[in-house]
């Protein structure tokens, strides 16, 4: 890969001014030949591969962020989907599971990264004993663990909605708030529902390395909504073409500055080099942004009319931008909407402008969906299940990735505030709507694919 020196000089502008830096370097590994009947020795050999494998992720990671000056927020590992490599054990109980989670973390913990991924399932045409066990040993597991985290791919474009395995989950999620409420339920932010997950995504809590992948390899997930924000408060008088063309510039630079730092990662561990997400990611720091980029586009406030419109720009930019700048893009690639994690999120949340129905109308464009929302403690297990169902509707019919990552606080009230500090930011209960959906999830049964997915 050829960067010139003018690319590594703008780079390190971006990196002094507008807070760029890389979000993530996933180190993604495939567990399959870890398998036996016995949990215990697959516990063993997976934490063995892990360690082995990763043991010098963060170092490396860090000398090459040190050598280019470019920050890396946080090194990862995502496996193979453990239900994957557990289907061949004798899995009694939740006590069961509990072995190999514990494994998985401790081999993170060893290796000094911050999450690892991949304590996942793939049900969304139906579910095995197995894999219906891993998703009901979840309020044990994400409780008795501290780096591990989980999901499960509950609908699929191909497949339709496995509306069984979304009702199971809705009470899964309460069962983790309950189990971790004396630190805020943050339980449940360890885990997401998928639809149409893809097998390649670096960001947590959701990656893990699909059925699709090698042995192993090296993916980055790049940061920006600083620089894309530096670029917009130069063009307030811009009409959207120009817009639209700067932004496809910036982020054609951010890949490549995330691009650079994967095949250096990559090569100093002997690991290829598998892919770069585009996705901006924000993060509570001011001026690191994905909603203050919309209202720089001429909102007053992020959630009112145009919010919808001015996502797609930022969005389809990015994509256009990156897919130009490489031949990796991967992941899933656009701009993110974690609500606890956006300054300007946080308050418009808190005052009433962006409410649970417009963050579900952006879902039909951001990388992902529903990600980082506090609601009630006292939250229904249907109402989740039902707003789960409505993401997946919005993924499945439009053939893109969409995610529920939503946070029932134990003892918590619409408007009370939670303070998770560090990546996983803070934030303010929202409102969601008090009729029930009881009768609807419990209906159960698998939704149709849509028309769209018969185009073999």
């Amino acid at each position: 890969m050829s960067i010139d020196i003018n690319e590594i000089l703008e780079t390190i502008k971006m990196i002094d001014t507008q807070s760029l830096d890389i979000r993530t370097v996933t180190l993604g590994l495939n567990l399959k030949d870890c398998c036996d009947s016995d949990i215990n020795v697959v516990a063993k050999k997976v934490k063995n591969k892990i360690i082995d494998k990763a043991k010098n992720l963060k170092e490396t990671v860090d000398k090459i962020s040190f050598k280019y000056g470019i920050p890396v927020a946080n090194k990862r590992i995502s496996t193979t989907p453990i239900s994957t490599i557990t289907e061949g054990c004798n899995i009694r109980s939740a006590e069961d599971f509990l072995i190999i989670a514990r494994a998985l973390d401790e081999a993170s913990i060893e290796c000094g990264v911050d999450f690892i991924g991949g304590y996942s399932a793939i049900v969304d045409k139906n579910y095995t004993d197995n894999e219906l066990a891993l998703i009901k040993s979840l309020p044990l597991v994400l409780t008795e663990t501290k780096r591990l985290c989980s999901s499960v791919n509950v609908a699929a474009t191909k497949s339709g909605i496995n509306m069984d395995a979304i009702a199971i989950i809705g009470d899964v999620i309460k069962d983790i708030s309950y189990n971790t409420r004396d630190v805020g339920s943050i339980g449940c932010a360890k885990f997401v529902a998928f639809a149409n997950a893809v097998s390649d995504n670096p960001f947590m809590a959701g990656s893990f390395f699909g059925e699709s992948e090698g042995d192993s390899g090296i993916s980055v997930g790049i940061s920006g909504p600083g620089v894309v924000r530096g670029l917009l408060e130069k063009m307030e008088v811009a009409d959207f073409t120009s817009l639209a063309n700067e932004i496809k510039k910036i982020s054609f630079k951010i890949t490549r500055a995330g691009e650079l730092i994967g095949h250096e990662v990559a090569n100093a561990m002997g690991i290829p080099f598998n892919i770069v997400d585009l996705s901006l990611a924000p993060t509570t720091a001011r001026g690191d942004s994905v909603a203050e980029i919309l209202e720089l586009m001429g909102l007053e406030r992020a959630g009112t009319h145009g919010t919808t419109a001015a996502l797609y720009i930022l969005t389809d930019a990015i994509k256009k931008g990156g897919i130009m700048a490489s031949s990796r893009v991967g992941g899933l690639s656009g701009a993110f909407i974690p609500v606890s994690e956006d300054e300007k999120m946080v308050t418009a949340v808190r005052d009433n402008a962006m409410t649970i129905d417009k963050l579900e109308a952006l879902t039909a464009i951001c990388s992902v969906g529903l990600d980082m929302i506090f609601v009630p403690g006292d939250t229904e297990a249907s109402t989740l299940s039902a707003i789960i169902a409505d993401e997946c509707a919005i993924g499945v019919i439009n053939r893109k990735t969409t995610a529920v990552r939503i946070i029932p606080v134990h003892g918590k009230k619409v408007g009370d505030f939670v303070d998770y500090g560090g990546l996983l930011g803070y934030g303010y209960i929202a409102k969601l709507h008090t009729n029930s959906s009881k009768a609807f999830i419990k209906r159960g049964g698998r939704i149709p694919a849509p028309i769209q997915s018969y185009n073999n």
